[in-house]
């Protein structure tokens, strides 16, 4: 039948299938770029009959390296509006990052993405409470790569408790100058901060629009986070080197069997 769309929403750790579309979807090229396999060529020859054995798919693709896909989004351009994602489609477009390392790929990502990945400085976060005990090994990584760690009052205290240097900052309201003073005078690198609740609160949409009116990279998820340490930590260790994409694609394994009948599958055809 050719390429499928499924959207699987997640609640309470039960998934379910929201919707199932007869058609490809934004995922297509970039898992087609990333195997050097015109997925939507091969996609179109089952849908006029053709076996994938005959189209030399049968085995799955082996790859040794990473591809990082990243949204892009024009909150810049939105004064004011909070960067936490929802269901909504917000996004109005996507980038890839491609390396050997993860956290050189993502690192691309984001940097394609138009985000900008600090390698010094100060990381000011503000995490919920069920966030507070993961956070303390993000915030140990940024230490030990050489970055000073700011939080509010709850968050400070906790990775005081863990032994981590921080200095704690006041809330937008607790008395100046707080937080958003100090992300509009340029005191702040990195900012990490995951929403509290389904509602944000008042001073929480402040710290994430302020940090993107002043171009500083706002973290709102723990995964997110580990992820931008990660980018941080390879940057500062092997810096980027450029490879072509199809410097990629020549270093797959990836030979399918030629026939008279068989539509043949390499990286050059992408």
């Amino acid at each position: 039948i050719g390429l499928m769309n499924i959207q699987y929403p997640i609640k309470n750790d039960i998934v379910y299938v929201l919707e199932v579309n007869p058609r490809a979807s934004r995922t297509v090229p970039f898992i087609s770029k990333a195997t050097g396999v015109p997925w939507a060529k091969v996609a179109a020859m089952v849908m006029v009959g053709k076996k994938l054995q005959e189209l030399g798919i049968e085995r799955e693709v082996d790859i040794h390296h990473i591809a990082v896909k990243e949204s892009v989004f024009p909150f810049n351009r939105f004064y004011g509006v909070d960067t936490v994602l929802g269901p909504e489609m917000k996004s109005t477009g996507e980038v890839m990052g491609i390396d050997t390392d993860f956290g050189l790929a993502f690192a691309k990502s984001q940097i394609a993405a138009g985000l900008r990945m600090p390698l010094k400085g100060r990381v000011f976060i503000s995490v919920m409470n069920k966030d507070k005990r993961s956070i303390v090994f993000v915030a140990k990584k940024l230490v030990d790569l050489g970055f000073e760690i700011v939080a509010t009052k709850g968050t400070a205290k906790v990775l005081s408790n863990s032994g981590i240097p921080v200095q704690p900052v006041f809330k937008v309201g607790e008395g100046r100058p707080d937080v958003v003073d100090r992300i509009k005078n340029g005191e702040i690198d990195l900012v990490i901060n995951t929403p509290s609740g389904k509602k944000p609160k008042v001073d929480e949409v402040a710290i994430r629009s302020q940090s993107v009116a002043h171009n500083i990279p706002c973290i709102t998820t723990l995964s997110g986070a580990s992820a931008v340490v990660n980018g941080i930590e390879s940057l500062l260790k092997r810096g980027i080197s450029t490879v072509s994409v199809q410097e990629y694609h020549q270093r797959i394994p990836f030979a399918p069997p030629r026939s008279e009948n068989a539509m043949t599958v390499r990286p050059s055809m992408v």
